[in-house]
């Protein structure tokens, strides 16, 4: 018996984890469907994590994945954010925008031992991880709880340390994924490849089931995904447009719109390389920066732009994430999306 069939999905499909852009609402659709629902942890406060591990709870029995960051978080650098608002500043006088105001945007903390004490209580059937794996203690926890232990790689070197690390399955990142790279043992993005060329690598690299990411839209990509050895895929861009999604309407409209396939890598939002539809401040910019503050305090100084931008109707100041292929984003139901990619790869 597989992994996937001892967590109880149906189908070889995890619906990725998106800070930002789901709740508890599409985790709990995709699961219903039989695939794996996941639940983005690390913009969530722990009350507000405790009532979506709540909600999850009283939706069934799951399988449900949990996703969480493991980075290294260091406090701001008032230089860092200084300098930062002086190149963003032709943006707050266009804006009418106070060059120290300031607007609260959700925070990223990294996987504490908080979080391993709400998992102690809930039990998810699976934690993951973007950034690596957190200290070999908060991880032993994660681990008493029962739960399985997915993490992500760009390269193989990053699976094979994972394999050595306690991960029970690799989730191969490819460079055509939306949202946050997750590498973490070197920030070299010349050393990162596509799905295609990662995964059969990794496949023969661990001895751990795979997971593809990247680029994934339909039923012909699942297919592919599992050809070159993947025991699973996890599917993310695909979902932006399902009701269940809170995606904005600017965001689901620049998908939609004819620059929507237009993505690119950058630091300018958060500080550390994602990948997102190409904006206004991407094309002024450039995608990357090193005024850019670090990870994740870019965003800091962003945030009263982006909320009179998009007070205002526009997305130029906005993380409009999304991956290279967006031909799969439907406004469907996650039920139906899920029914339709596992008829045309014949998996019923």
């Amino acid at each position: 018996m597989t992994i996937f069939a001892e967590l109880g999905m149906r189908y070889p499909i995890i619906q990725a984890p998106m800070a930002g852009v789901q709740n508890a609402e599409l985790a709990m659709s995709a699961t219903r469907a039989g695939a794996l629902g996941s639940l983005p942890a690390a913009m969530l406060g722990p009350a507000e994590l405790r009532q979506a591990l709540e909600q999850l709870a009283a939706s069934g029995p799951g399988p449900f994945n949990i996703n969480f960051f493991c980075h290294r978080q260091n406090e701001p650098e008032p230089a860092e954010e200084r300098r930062w608002r002086e190149a963003l500043a032709p943006y707050y006088g266009e804006l009418g925008v106070r060059a120290d105001a300031t607007t609260t945007a959700p925070g990223r903390a990294p996987f504490n031992a908080e979080h391993a004490a709400i998992l102690t209580e809930f039990k998810p059937a699976v934690v993951s991880f973007h950034f690596g794996l957190p200290e070999p203690e908060l991880l032993a926890r994660v681990k008493a709880t029962g739960a399985k232990v997915f993490a992500s790689a760009t390269t193989v070197a990053e699976a094979q340390w994972l394999a050595h690390h306690g991960a029970d399955a690799i989730i191969a990142q490819g460079l055509e994924a939306g949202g946050h790279r997750g590498h973490f043992l070197s920030e070299d993005l010349a050393l990162q490849q596509g799905t295609f060329t990662l995964l059969p690598q990794i496949v023969a690299a661990v001895d751990l089931p795979v997971i593809a990411a990247g680029g994934i839209v339909d039923g012909k990509g699942i297919l592919a995904a599992l050809a070159l050895g993947a025991s699973a895929v996890q599917m993310g861009t695909a979902f932006l447009c399902c009701p269940e999604a809170t995606t904005s309407f600017l965001h689901r409209a620049a998908i939609q719109g004819i620059h929507g396939h237009h993505t690119a890598l950058t630091n300018l939002f958060s500080g550390r390389p994602a990948r997102g539809i190409v904006n206004r401040l991407m094309r002024e910019l450039g995608p990357f920066s090193a005024l850019a503050p670090t990870f994740p305090h870019a965003s800091r100084a962003l945030a009263p732009l982006r909320a009179a931008a998009e007070k205002a109707g526009e997305s130029g100041f906005s993380p409009l994430w999304a991956g290279q292929n967006v031909s799969g984003c439907r406004d469907l139901p996650a039920a139906e999306l899920i029914a339709l990619w596992v008829t045309e790869a014949g998996l019923r």
